[in-house]
């Protein structure tokens, strides 16, 4: 009888409810300032990562590997015959190989790591239908089967409320960052399939428009099939609200849900006024 958990890590973000519901297990990152460190949503939230910003942009770290080694013999002596691991892009951290080498020393507990090439919300929705295809009884080895052709469905864009941060962090060149912010250029940022690293999707000027912009995907997404939309937001509630009531007007989103702050390890390079919308293909 297989016996299945589900693993992924900090960078993940999707409703605790569905957490609760499939017991996902969860790999903190940690978020190092000069005089301190913190486990990632354990001992810091998102929101007083994105508060502090202004005064100093901490740096991140990878899940411990004895982190790692403690969640596998945790499920061990539950008894788990098998793991499915869905991480943040291996373009953008080492987690999917350090958890890759962890799972060896585990021989009696099958598992598949899956690199998402993308982060955030991504990873929480490819988790949440995990969950449903455990539930409807599919196996192990039906559900790995099944985890591309869901990513293939994904399709995740953000907008930064300012590029300072992606150009301290490196996510973007300096030069065309310090001349993006002066003419109020906004790129509208996704995910590439092959290295899993930003890339610019397209550009648009002024904070409404690349809103609007992210509606536009949105109907070009939809088109005559339907989709559900999963926001995500950095300090930007007001903002986030206001897509969420744009989404909700579209025919053929069947469904809109506001996840809430994007995860701080996201943030840290995204910055405060960063929105996401991942549209999932139903």
């Amino acid at each position: 009888m297989e016996k299945i958990a589900l693993i992924t890590d900090s960078a993940c973000d999707i409703d605790i409810g569905t957490v609760q519901k499939y017991n996902i297990r969860i790999l903190p990152f940690r978020i190092i300032y000069e005089d301190r460190e913190y486990t990632d949503k354990t001992d810091i939230t998102p929101e007083e990562i994105y508060n502090n910003m202004k005064y100093e942009i901490p740096k991140s770290s990878l899940p411990a590997m004895v982190d790692m080694e403690g969640v596998y013999k945790s499920l061990a002596e539950e008894k788990f015959t098998h793991v499915i691991a869905v991480v943040i892009s291996s373009g953008l951290s080492g987690t999917y190989n350090a958890l890759k080498l962890i799972s060896e020393q585990f021989p009696d507990i099958k598992t598949y790591v899956y690199d998402t090439k993308s982060t955030s919300v991504c990873e929480g929705i490819i988790l949440k239908k995990c969950g449903e295809l455990m539930e409807a009884g599919k196996s192990f080895y039906e559900i790995v089967g099944m985890i591309p052709e869901i990513k293939n469905k994904l399709h995740f864009f953000f907008v930064f409320g300012t590029l300072e941060y992606a150009k301290k962090g490196g996510r973007i060149g300096k030069i065309s960052a310090t001349i993006g912010d002066f003419l109020d250029i906004k790129p509208i940022v996704g995910f590439d399939e092959e290295r899993g690293q930003c890339y610019t999707y397209t550009k648009v000027r002024g904070r409404n428009k690349s809103l609007n912009k992210l509606i536009e995907i949105g109907k070009e997404t939809a088109g005559n099939k339907k989709c559900d939309a999963y926001i995500v937001h950095g300090n930007s509630k007001e903002d986030a609200d206001k897509v969420y009531d744009m989404l909700k007007r579209i025919p053929g989103i069947e469904n809109v849900y506001l996840i809430g702050q994007i995860s701080a390890i996201v943030g840290v390079y995204s910055g405060p006024g960063t929105i996401g919308v991942c549209y999932f293909e139903n």
